[in-house]
């Protein structure tokens, strides 16, 4: 019997990305500061603070071309 199946990859960060996470608690603009076998260090634009959490990203979208980080 054949299904339809949704497939997850885990995304393949680079440092020095900057991303936009959304609909999550972590939501907000990031940029990538280490990455670690099971952990990613992101580092806030604003504050330079820095957070290690296990990996959790996957890719939904990419935009070219926007304003970052965002303003509200």
């Amino acid at each position: 019997m054949k299904n339809n199946v949704t497939v997850f990859k885990p995304y393949p960060f680079q440092i020095g990305q900057k991303i936009r996470i959304e609909g999550s608690r972590r939501q907000g603009d990031w940029e990538i500061a280490a990455i670690g076998e099971d952990k990613i260090t992101l580092r806030c634009p604003v504050s330079k603070k820095e957070f290690a959490w296990a990996k959790f990203c996957y890719l939904v979208d990419e935009e070219k071309g926007v304003e970052w980080p965002r303003h509200p």
